[in-house]
């Protein structure tokens, strides 16, 4: 009997030592597609924590006339970099959920630019406007599988717009928001 409790012991504190060694993985490569677009993302490690999310895609956006039917569609580059905090892995270790792939719950500024690269559009005569926000946004990232990953987020942020010679702009600067759900592929 001493031997069984002594063994429930060691194990109790091997559990409780790994809790406190949860970790972003050191770098994680994948592909994510949602509702507004596609995009090729990679997460690298800063400290136990923090994660560098890097992200190029295709975001997409739909114009509609008069509060009618969706008349048009576009497509255009989108660059991000997001430095994420997982604020909960160590809960997620001591309760023996999964945290490989960065799975957990994260708190992040998101900075994305849209530059006016290309744009692919139905519409004619489409002039696109560079742009920039800083969302701080809070989101979820769990796994499906070994390879599946889907990812949820909500943030409110500051949104602004690069001028162009031709275009005049009212009230400048706007707000940005950051709704995302998004279903992928970690390699």
């Amino acid at each position: 009997m001493k031997k069984i409790l002594l063994s429930l012991f060691i194990c109790g504190l091997t559990l409780q030592s790994n809790s406190q060694n949860a970790s972003v993985e050191k770098s994680t490569f994948g592909v994510q597609t949602g509702f507004l677009g596609v995009w090729v993302h990679n997460e690298t490690k800063l400290s136990n924590l923090i994660a560098l999310r890097s992200e190029i895609g295709l975001d997409t956006g739909v114009s509609i006339r008069n509060g009618e039917d969706i008349t048009g569609f576009l497509l255009t580059p989108v660059l991000t970099l997001e430095p994420r905090w997982y604020y909960n892995l160590n809960k997620r270790v001591s309760k023996s959920r999964r945290v490989d792939g960065n799975s957990g719950n994260f708190i992040s500024i998101k900075t994305t630019y849209h530059p006016d690269w290309f744009v692919i559009t139905n519409e004619r005569n489409l002039d696109f406007i560079t742009d920039i926000s800083i969302v701080p946004t809070w989101g979820i990232r769990r796994n499906i599988g070994n390879h599946f990953t889907y990812e949820a987020g909500i943030g409110i942020g500051y949104l602004h717009y690069f001028k162009k010679d031709n275009v005049v702009l009212i009230n400048e600067p706007d707000v940005a928001v950051n709704l995302h759900l998004r279903a992928g592929y970690r390699f």
